[in-house]
């Protein structure tokens, strides 16, 4: 038992690190869902007219609005620069879906956007961890 202990402390001593991956796959996920929409007026306007559908004002710059804020919250937490201050705009944005895209979805249908707001929540009271830039900016900023 004594030496599976000694194991788990190994993972103990790093656990700063665990958010890493948080954010690398979040990261990651958010760039991936929503860059077609950044990089193609076509797809901008498609989510814009399904925005629209459900009684949207302004629905293209909600539209975005909408794949902007993802877009660059996917880049800052990817590199885990200002997690915290755009962990409130990821979960307004997820809590907008859930209200918008996923009314009467079932549990299994709002599951995505539920970890994302879940996820925001995470990093609003964690922040970035290690290795990231907020904390290479506080080391910095604590010389």
């Amino acid at each position: 038992m004594r030496t599976q202990l000694l194991y788990f402390s190994f993972f103990e001593r790093r656990r700063e690190y665990a958010a890493l991956f948080l954010r690398l796959i979040i990261g990651s996920f958010i760039i991936w869902g929503v860059q077609d929409n950044v990089f193609s007026r076509a797809q901008m306007e498609e989510f814009a007219h399904f925005l629209g559908a459900r009684g949207v004002p302004f629905p293209l710059l909600a539209a975005f609005l909408s794949a902007y804020t993802q877009f660059v919250c996917g880049i800052l937490i990817l590199v885990g620069a200002f997690v915290r201050l755009i962990s409130i705009f990821f979960i307004i944005n997820f809590v907008a879906a859930i209200i918008i895209a996923h009314r009467g979805d079932s549990f299994r249908g709002m599951f995505p956007a539920l970890l994302m707001i879940f996820v925001g929540f995470f990093f609003l009271f964690h922040g970035a961890g290690k290795p990231s830039v907020d904390e290479w900016s506080a080391r910095r900023g604590k010389r």
